[in-house]
């Protein structure tokens, strides 16, 4: 039962008890985007080179502080790092399994030069407020080029050296000595990011993962000592020999950690696409109905050890920032998915790695042969991207604040972008009646609010408002929704 508007902690927290209806989520379960962005990257352009980029730069001003409109905007770092010692069969990302650690070095000049490249065009004075180094495992490299790294981001842009700044890592345990978290912390991380996937010994081996509880236990420790600021566990459901029981001993195994956040993906198996998920043997996976009960299972465990559910498959502390930023409605989604900082262009260096600057969206090729081929011949890497429509831009804004806060104020998006919603959306409004008559939302003169029941399908709710998907376009490129 929903707690009163009354009730102070659901005021505080916004947080409407999550209901789950299985009829309900089995009719709405198909495919669709996670909206990392808006529009996605399946609509990125191939003719979208290192020339227009120059070309969107130079219109943005970002070189000439006096000409822009908010010249000590705050800035957002990616790195990307794709190597990883030992395959994961589940994984989907852009990636180089090696053993042969001499093989990140020339990556990493070229790295160097991309990052001097970028940073010619922006203003100096602009503090990165929030980096993260993502892969591949970004402690595939030593201790001694994690330095170079950090140094050359150092020389090249403003990095905060304030306690409010983000500076985060994805960390394998299986890869941590005794000296990488205190090395961490020194070059200026504050948070960690742990994948686990799973503790059940079998589904590790199933998964060429194994990574016995009291090693990732052992990591966590080192970061309290170390006083890392937040430290999240990545949790996968759906992959081979799960179930529900088992599923419901790793979370019991993770809360005994404390993490103060989590995020729990849905394995997508897809084979044709990604070549390492050949080796998982598509009978050992765990059926539709199983997977939903470990969701379902999930939700509730979590919620009651005390976690405020974000949002599709992220979960935190109350405490958390990302959990007070939803409070106060400046939670924000990008690539990296749910962050705090709403305001930071991002610039993603490395392989594969997308940026967003103002209202465009570009990306790195994702061949890492052409990524230094083109940086040997000092052009930045970019393949594809987009410059989006002033449409674009409103339904962007109507997204990122339904998955984001749950809620949208009409007053304020007809006085943002000088339009009557209900006329502008009438076709979508009439889309989103059965939505209502299910009572996944409701909508009034002014907000249109999710309920505890459509916080779970929320991606479908978005997708009426995305004018290149709608409802079936592109489906087979992405996961299901739950």
């Amino acid at each position: 039962m929903n707690k009163t508007p009354h009730d102070s902690a659901t005021t505080h927290l916004k947080q409407p008890t999550i209901q789950w209806d299985t009829s309900l989520i089995k009719r709405y379960d198909k495919a669709g985007p996670r909206y990392t962005s808006y529009p996605t990257a399946v609509q990125f352009n191939d003719g979208f080179d290192s020339a227009l980029y120059q070309q969107v730069m130079d219109q943005a001003s970002l070189a000439n502080p006096s000409q822009h409109l908010s010249p000590l905007q705050d800035l957002s770092l990616y790195v990307h790092i794709p190597f990883c010692a030992h395959v994961c069969y589940y994984c989907a990302c852009n990636k180089v399994i090696t053993k042969r650690r001499e093989k990140a070095q020339p990556y990493l000049n070229r790295l160097y030069r991309e990052i001097e490249m970028r940073a010619q065009a922006c203003d100096s004075q602009r503090q990165v407020k929030q980096l993260h180094w993502g892969g591949g495992t970004p402690t595939f490299i030593n201790l001694e080029q994690m330095t170079d790294l950090m140094d050359t981001l150092g020389r090249h842009f403003n990095l905060s050296a304030s306690d409010e700044r983000d500076f985060s890592i994805e960390i394998d345990p299986r890869e941590v000595e005794a000296e990488t978290l205190p090395h961490l912390k020194s070059l200026g991380f504050n948070r960690i990011s742990l994948g686990v996937q799973d503790f059940n010994e079998r589904v590790q081996i199933a998964i060429n993962r194994v990574q016995p509880f009291a090693m990732t236990q052992k990591v966590l420790e080192q970061a309290r000592k170390h006083q890392f600021r937040s430290i999240n566990i990545d949790l996968i459901y759906g992959l081979p020999f799960q179930s529900q029981e088992s599923f419901q001993q790793t979370l019991d195994q993770v809360i005994a950690l404390d993490p103060d956040r989590l995020s729990i993906f849905n394995y997508a198996h897809l084979p044709e696409r990604f070549m390492p998920q050949r080796r998982i043997n598509a009978q050992d996976l765990p059926n539709s109905e199983e997977k939903l009960a470990m969701l379902a299972d999930s939700i509730r465990i979590l919620t009651a050890a005390g976690y405020q559910y974000i949002g599709m498959d992220h979960f935190a502390k109350p405490n958390d920032s990302l959990a007070i930023a939803q409070r106060n409605s400046t939670l924000h989604r990008n690539f990296q998915g749910y962050t705090t900082h709403e305001d930071c262009d991002l610039i993603a260096l490395g392989v594969s790695s997308i940026s967003q600057i103002g209202n465009t969206y570009f990306q790195n090729t994702s061949d890492i042969v052409e990524y230094q081929c083109g940086l040997d011949n000092h052009e930045l890497p970019i393949q594809k991207g987009i410059i989006l429509t002033d449409e674009d831009v409103l339904r962007r804004h109507i997204i990122q604040q339904l998955i984001c806060h749950f809620e949208l104020a009409i007053d304020d998006v007809n006085q943002k972008f000088a339009i009557d919603f209900f006329d502008h959306f009438s076709e979508e409004l009439t889309a989103l009646k059965p939505y209502e008559a299910d009572e996944l939302l409701y909508i009034t003169n002014n907000k249109i609010v999710i309920t505890g029941k459509g916080r779970l399908l929320i991606r479908n709710i978005c997708m009426v408002f995305d004018a290149y998907t709608g409802q079936s376009l592109h489906q087979t490129r992405y996961s299901k929704v739950i």
